[in-house]
């Protein structure tokens, strides 16, 4: 039985953040390097870790974060491995490096706590269904991890001039300082997008990635968590 259960065991920790399998990720926990993490995403842990829900930190820095369109938090210290995961999702271990990601709080799974980190309002998403206003913009030298409904798609908007468009309810994450606009269709309403009749798009330019999960139902993005 063991030879048979071997692919399932842990591996040796080789980064901060890495995945087991496609619907978990593991974070190898140290003291003095904290984590915030999506509220009830533990699902196992060894050696000593911690979890305070909701600290003073994310109240101060997420108390304009409008009621049902955030992410509770909690935060994660002391030393061991801890295991996260949403529902069976598909998760994304980002190392950052400097760089920076605006996020869709419902995809939101981890990040560092060392990571400079803020909610920002989305302009122009308001009027888009499946949307919510806010989105939380991490940066700096860290991980993050983000989930997927299925197995998502960076889009590289840096090739040429043309714009990028995604549907509101498929996008995830993308790179800050892209140009980002709203395109109302009416035209082609039966093909694309989903509500009452009108296609929405969001459309990018400029230098940088896009983040896209291959599902357009933001139903489930709607369940309270325990």
């Amino acid at each position: 039985m063991n030879q048979q259960l071997a692919g399932f065991a842990p591996t040796p920790v080789a980064a901060r953040m890495e995945n087991h399998g496609h619907s978990m990720v593991k974070v190898a926990m140290q003291s003095g390097y904290d984590l915030y993490a999506r509220t009830g995403s533990m699902v196992a842990y060894e050696g000593f870790v911690q979890y305070e829900p909701n600290p003073p930190a994310v109240r101060q820095i997420a108390g304009q974060w409008i009621t049902g369109e955030g992410t509770p938090l909690m935060k994660c210290a002391g030393d061991g491995l801890l295991y996260l995961a949403d529902y069976g999702a598909d998760v994304v271990a980002i190392d950052l490096g400097g760089d920076s990601l605006s996020v869709n709080g419902t995809n939101l799974l981890a990040f560092d706590a060392q990571l400079d980190w803020g909610v920002e309002r989305v302009k122009g998403l308001a009027k888009f269904a499946g949307q919510g206003l806010w989105n939380v913009r991490v940066g700096g030298q860290g991980w993050v991890a983000l989930t997927s409904r299925g197995t998502p798609i960076v889009v590289d908007c840096g090739r040429g001039e043309d714009e990028t468009y995604v549907d509101p309810d498929a996008l995830i994450a993308w790179s800050p300082h892209l140009k980002v606009k709203g395109k109302r269709s009416f035209k082609a309403s039966s093909m694309i997008g989903r509500g009452s009749g009108e296609a929405y798009q969001m459309a990018f330019s400029g230098e940088g990635i896009v983040v896209v999960q291959p599902s357009e139902d933001s139903t489930d993005r709607l369940r309270a968590r325990g």
